[in-house]
């Protein structure tokens, strides 16, 4: 398979989940957490998957970094056949959605978008948390192409499974691609960084970070034992991990 990473950029974010792009004149001062956003792209014999969708930033073009690096690897937004959603933060769905001047359309008009319910009844029932953007999270459950989950583990596809780890977020699911003698482990915001894997702690942001810690610690075992590639979505600096 071809795993693209579609790094957004190097971000601070602070409380109220406000996102600045990093650049070398306020790297050195801005407080707040520095990550990065990186959606990933796997490019499969049999399907085109994006796995989340990012913050949805916009270059000097007015275009979104996502779609730049999309036209980079000559794949148009049409030939995308699966969005594979870990949650529904707003820094992992934007793209999801394009405003226009209609109002709104499908981003990836012939993908099928997968999405946990009960991670939606969650953020609907916590309209005050500044993690979500209830505007485009409402405008996305109205597409008709969203295949709604409720199962706690499974297969998408014969390549495809996914499990509901919770952790991060209290239905947050992670995803596991395979392909002939290659496999491919998506923990979104459980591991999003090599560090986690370093330093056996259990973070606060988290919902239950305990949880969360020891999930991490099964998975390495696993990753190791199995030479998975490990895709870190918030890393500054690595995006695949190879164990």
């Amino acid at each position: 398979m071809k795993i693209i990473p579609l790094k957004e950029g190097n971000f601070s974010t602070n409380k109220t989940k406000d996102f600045t792009l990093l650049t070398e004149e306020n790297s050195t001062f801005l407080k707040g957490i520095k990550m990065s956003v990186t959606p990933f792209l796997i490019i499969t014999e049999k399907d085109t998957i994006l796995l989340d969708a990012g913050i949805g930033w916009t270059s000097e073009n007015g275009k979104t970094v996502i779609s730049e690096l999309l036209e980079k690897e000559n794949i148009k937004p049409e030939q995308i056949t699966k969005v594979l959603l870990s949650h529904l933060h707003k820094d992992h769905i934007e793209t999801t959605i394009t405003r226009t001047e209609n109002g709104f359309e499908a981003t990836y008009p012939n993908a099928e978008i997968y999405i946990q319910k009960r991670e939606l009844d969650f953020a609907l029932q916590n309209r005050g948390n500044y993690s979500f953007d209830f505007d485009t999270l409402e405008k996305l459950i109205e597409f008709e192409n969203i295949v709604w989950m409720s199962e706690d583990s499974g297969q998408i596809t014969d390549e495809i499974y996914y499990e509901v780890a919770g952790g991060h977020t209290p239905f947050m699911q992670v995803f596991l691609i395979k392909e002939k003698d290659e496999t491919v482990f998506y923990g979104a915001d459980d591991l999003p960084q090599e560090s986690y894997l370093k330093y056996h702690l259990a973070y606060k942001s988290d919902f239950d970070g305990r949880k969360a810690m020891e999930l991490r610690l099964k998975w390495q075992k696993e990753a190791t034992a199995n030479h998975w590639k490990i895709l870190l979505y918030h890393d500054l600096n690595k995006s695949i991990l190879q164990l």
